[in-house]
């Protein structure tokens, strides 16, 4: 597009609706601004915040100034310290590589997702769905229709959804298969060669690592065990896929944990999670007895809304 542009004498300006997590294109503005194609930028940057991340990052004045200095920063730096009407040669060896990835998990994503049959129950069953539609949230319903299904449900409560209950595979699941399948057709020299000097894959790596430690497998099986045995199928690949995503992640990195380069981050989700998962355990035993009850007990519906908030603030992410 940049290319096309340039070529075509129009000024383009990106414009990035941000969300408040990874999957919702969340994250770290300035890197994520350093990590766009050299001729993307020109001196020029738009981007809107989602409602619930907006106190977050512009809450207080000098969080706000600091937050609007980093991106107008970030902005100028991708702008002005290189020849930006220059075509970067590199992103053309990148981009094979980075589509590769792409394709390969979004068939992975997607063979869970749109194609088992079995996942949308899964999904109604295992996270807090149904509680999370009967919020008053947002301007908007939680589906686009009155028809149920994947396809017509908001990208905030499914991403919520998932967050609250632990599994968070809106930010993580397909790229462990993706990355094992690419070191298969180059090994590991060429994947680590690109992790160390593409940006974009640094960003998104830093995203995923944050997403893959804030998950948890133990607690998010509880949430599978409202499935039942129909649900241990799906459960079981969510969790394979997870390890193998962690595994890919620290090879392609050549780290020892998740996080290890951004080591304060670290200390402050092991630090939070372990307060978090009582509310969670209650909020699988609410949910049960409140399905039990045909979701009409309207104290057993207020204490669900209670360990929503919690979580949501103990994990610092609504999705």
């Amino acid at each position: 597009m940049a290319r096309l542009c340039q070529a075509q004498g129009v000024e383009l300006t990106v414009f990035h609706g941000r969300g408040g997590t990874a999957s919702r294109g969340g994250g770290q503005t300035h890197r994520a601004v350093l990590a766009l194609p050299r001729q993307a930028l020109q001196g020029r940057l738009r981007y809107t915040v989602q409602g619930e991340s907006i106190n977050e990052s512009f809450g207080l004045g000098s969080i706000a100034l600091r937050h609007l200095e980093r991106a107008a920063g970030a902005t100028a730096l991708a702008s002005g310290s290189l020849d930006s009407s220059a075509p970067d040669h590199r992103w053309e060896a990148w981009g094979q590589l980075l589509d590769e990835i792409a394709r390969d998990s979004r068939s992975c994503y997607r063979a869970l997702v749109y194609e088992d049959e079995t996942f949308f129950e899964y999904f109604r069953s295992a996270t807090p769905i149904d509680v999370i539609e009967r919020m008053p949230i947002g301007s908007r319903p939680a589906s686009r229709r009155s028809r149920q299904g994947i396809e017509n449900l908001r990208a905030i409560p499914w991403v919520f959804s998932w967050t609250q209950s632990r599994h968070l595979i809106s930010g993580w699941y397909g790229l462990g298969t993706a990355l094992e399948l690419a070191q298969q057709r180059h090994g590991d020299e060429r994947l680590r060669e690109i992790a160390e000097n593409c940006p974009f894959l640094q960003v998104l790596l830093d995203d995923v690592e944050l997403e893959l430690a804030t998950a948890d497998m133990p607690i998010a099986s509880r949430y599978a065990d409202l499935a039942g045995s129909q649900g241990e199928p799906i459960f079981s690949r969510i969790r394979e896929e997870h390890r193998r995503t962690v595994e890919a992640v620290l090879r392609f990195r050549q780290s020892e944990a998740l996080l290890e380069r951004r080591p304060a981050l670290r200390r402050s989700i092991y630090l939070r999670n372990p307060y978090v998962d009582p509310m969670s355990l209650l909020q699988v035993s609410l949910l049960g007895r409140w399905r039990a009850g045909q979701r009409e007990d309207a104290e057993l519906f207020q204490a669900l809304l209670a360990t929503v908030n919690g979580i949501a603030n103990g994990l610092q992410s609504t999705g």
